[in-house]
């Protein structure tokens, strides 16, 4: 009888080669420079993660930024802000181009920095020292200037929310020359000069009436600049209607609170707020922000955590109904306990790794019913789910389960006993599995057992989905086998090209290359 040893040791060596470790000190296969950028700029919020520090994760962006032609930093800063709707990398991308390239950071510095909170963002980053500059210098200035004129005066008051540095600073260090006594007065206003109250914008004037006069008609300014006021339950219930569906989905218990939800209109005017398909389009909201929401609705009422329910329905529809045989494997061992975004002192989110993990699994159930779950940890976790069940239900499931170790090669090691016919295989982990990982110089258990797999399955592909800044996998780059990060929409966009074969060679890093900048 054939030694089965020593054939499975001969296959072994067709496979690719282990080149490097990961967080667990286990072999894995190192992503190229371009790769780990990517996977950096739609992953990482430059906050600890259950791996790395904030600052060992800005050494590493720092120096694959420096390893790659900036042109590629230039697209990488536009995909993560427009596709990966990051804030922190985009912004410190965007501040290595003005030591890099300061003509490319020039191309792209308004798609990127299209809001009030992330013209602060690279204003800090710039002036800290960390991308080798401790000032803006001529063209950044330029460039800051250029933003603060083109938007209109009442856009800049409600921008004026935020310090550190607040856009009052930023005034300060640019020096903006206004062009209207309208502008001229609201940049004294905001950096505490003398102004004419007459010149004011009119939406500044009545800000600053309500002030003295809380009785007066709510003005229609942003919810954070009313907070610390006095105002009536009528008055929040109208803050309750302004608001814009991100400060609605965050705010609920706040509503709750100053009494909103005691007018039954009200509760009705927010479910449809909360539900509205083009406002959760407009928000770009991701489904872990509307989990967390709804981990949050113990105090509202229960039209308002249907609406959620409903929502998330909508955020995740862009979840593709592959038309395959669907394997998905949700990582739920103990490193994915961590907080999606990292932690950060004060403002850490509730919603874990395993959370969002749970989440994707839970949105491909419901758009291939026929698909199969394969959660794991050390091993398989046995659970059953209902793909008629809601996505939010179904993710609270797998997310109440598993802990332990992690050994990324479990789901196709059970597929494989079982002789299983699949199409494609979808991981959503962290990607630092440690058990059965192989050895050094080797292939990864992983890939082994995906060997296998193709021989029943010639024409299945996988598709790994990494939730923290990582810059290696345990499942190589080649034409069958997909590596991507991040937890926005645009994950599943070029989840569906891949499926369907039509992404050119390099896959994800070739998206991020076909943009125009």
């Amino acid at each position: 009888m054939a030694n089965k040893n020593l054939f499975e040791s001969v296959v072994s060596r067709w496979l690719p080669r282990t080149n490097i470790s990961n967080s667990e000190g286990a072999p894995a296969y190192a992503f190229n420079s371009r790769h780990a950028l990517a996977q950096y700029a739609v992953t990482g919020c430059l906050n600890s993660t259950f791996y790395a520090t904030a600052e060992m994760q800005l050494a590493d962006v720092h120096r694959l930024a420096l390893a790659v032609d900036p042109e590629f930093v230039a697209k990488t800063a536009l995909y993560a802000r427009q596709r990966g709707a990051m804030k922190d990398m985009p912004a410190f991308l965007c501040a290595v181009l003005s030591v890099r390239s300061p003509g490319l950071m020039a191309e792209i510095f308004d798609r990127v920095i299209d809001s009030s909170k992330m013209l602060r963002n690279v204003v800090q980053i710039m002036r800290s020292g960390a991308v080798g500059r401790k000032s803006l210098g001529t063209l950044p200035k330029r460039l800051v200037q250029d933003w603060l004129e083109q938007r209109t005066d009442e856009a800049l008051f409600i921008g004026s929310v935020g310090n550190a540095p607040s856009l009052a600073d930023i005034i300060r260090m640019v020096h903006p020359r206004p062009a209207t006594s309208t502008r001229k007065a609201l940049y004294a206003y905001l950096v505490g000069r003398d102004f004419e109250v007459a010149d004011l914008p009119e939406l500044v004037q009545q800000f600053e009436a309500f002030k003295r006069d809380p009785t007066r008609t709510v003005p229609d300014v942003p919810f954070q600049m009313l907070t610390s006021l006095k105002l009536s339950s009528q008055a929040w219930r109208i803050v309750a209607q302004r608001a814009s569906w991100q400060t609605a989905r965050m705010n609920l218990n706040t509503f709750a609170r100053h009494g909103v939800f005691n007018d039954p209109e009200a509760v009705l005017e927010m479910a449809r707020k909360l539900a509205d398909a083009a406002l959760i389009s407009r928000a770009r909201a991701m489904p872990y922000q509307l989990l967390a929401a709804y981990r949050m609705t113990a105090n509202v009422p229960q039209a308002i955590a249907a609406a959620l329910h409903s929502a998330m329905e909508i955020a995740t529809q862009n979840v593709p109904d592959f038309q395959q045989r669907v394997v998905v494997c949700p990582d739920v061992s103990g490193s994915m306990v961590s907080p999606v975004t990292g932690y950060r002192k004060g403002a850490t989110s509730a919603v874990r790794c395993v959370d969002v993990s749970a989440l994707v699994a839970a949105a491909v159930l419901r758009r291939n019913p026929g698909a199969e779950v394969l959660a794991f940890a050390a091993d398989i976790v046995p659970l059953r789910l209902n793909a008629a069940d809601t996505v939010t239900t179904n993710a609270e499931k797998l997310a109440a389960i598993g802990g332990g170790g992690t050994d990324c090669s479990a789901p196709l090691r059970e597929l494989n006993r079982r002789r299983a016919h699949v199409d494609l295989v979808i991981y959503i982990s962290d990607n630092q599995s440690w058990i059965g990982a192989g050895a050094a110089g080797e292939a990864t258990g992983t890939m082994q057992q995906w060997k296998v797999l193709k021989k029943r399955n010639p024409n299945a592909r996988m598709i790994c989905i990494d939730l923290v800044p990582n810059a290696n996998s345990q499942a190589v780059e080649s034409a069958d086998i997909l590596n991507i990060g991040g937890f926005s929409d645009a994950v599943f966009e070029v989840a569906r090209h891949f499926a369907c074969g039509e992404l050119q060679p390099g896959h994800w890093v070739s998206v991020i290359e076909n943009q125009r900048l």
